[in-house]
């Protein structure tokens, strides 16, 4: 075969060329180029995740306007049927004289005869806040905190609990009023807790009250380590910390709504003869 029919006689020269090219790098210098190769090519795969990022968020740090999930479901939800066997929780929602329009306010103090401090509305963020405010205000004044709230944010109630404990004070659901999702933790801090057996005390499971997204790995370990401060709050407080075995098993757009028979089991009230009546 003659030199001009060979293919690879036509490249040998390239070859070279291509050699001596690169001869003219020493080794530190050949390392830095393919380093600098391996950095474009990482930057270059970031940014086409940031780019899906994106277009699946609307923005690589979106802006989330908060929502009041409270608000968007009944003040009154319906009573859990658990399933796998077990007996629907009790239904007190016919003995309520609650007003809802009432209740989505936030949660406002009154003073009334007996040295009884009224609670009533949902817990938003900052009340525990106003509620120390009003303490130290009057406190000296209070003996009882008569509780109606469906709840809210569980950092206030745990916060709430704890002060209504240190001034230590009686709590109370008087028959008529409600205490769901999140009251439950504050009326747990009361040394001494009543409820009037036509009261309604409701449990479901907690959420986040914005329209944020988390990545699951994550908000599993949120959640766990939120579960696990309700359950030592619970028991700080002297409350059996099975009461929150029913939350767990409980969507957020229902409530597990305890019998008089639950209260004093758990211990969530003191004593099977307290309650309390309008």
């Amino acid at each position: 075969m003659t030199p001009e029919a060979d293919p690879h006689h036509r490249d040998t020269p390239r070859r070279n060329a291509l050699l001596r090219y690169i001869d003219r790098f020493d080794d530190g210098e050949l390392m830095r180029w393919a380093f600098r190769g391996l950095l474009v090519g990482a930057v270059a795969v970031l940014a086409i995740d940031l780019h899906q990022m994106a277009e699946r968020n609307g923005g690589l740090w979106p802006f989330t306007q908060p929502t009041n999930e409270a608000v968007a479901q009944p003040i009154l939800p319906p009573a859990v049927d658990t399933g796998a066997g077990h007996a629907p929780s009790t239904d007190p929602r016919e003995h309520l004289t609650t007003d809802d329009a009432e209740l989505r306010h936030p949660m406002r103090f009154e003073l009334a005869a007996g040295g009884v401090l009224l609670a009533e509305g949902s817990i938003e963020q900052g009340a525990a806040a106003r509620f120390r405010a009003e303490i130290e205000a009057r406190g000296e004044y209070v003996t009882t905190i008569r509780l109606n709230s469906p709840g809210g944010s569980l950092e206030d109630a745990m916060a709430m609990a704890r002060l209504v404990r240190e001034r230590g004070y009686r709590t109370e659901v008087n028959d008529g009023a409600l205490c769901a999702s999140s009251c439950p933790l504050l009326f747990a801090g009361g040394v001494t807790r009543s409820a009037g057996q036509r009261a309604a005390i409701g449990l479901h499971q907690f959420y986040a009250a914005t329209g944020a997204t988390t990545a699951p790995a994550q908000a599993m370990s949120d959640a766990q380590i939120t579960t696990a401060r309700i359950a030592r709050h619970l028991a700080d407080m002297g409350v059996d910390t099975a009461l929150w075995l029913h939350a767990l098993d409980t969507p957020p757009r229902a409530l597990y709504y305890l019998s008089s028979e639950e209260l004093a089991r758990y211990r969530l009230v003191t004593s099977a003869g307290s309650v309390a009546s309008r």
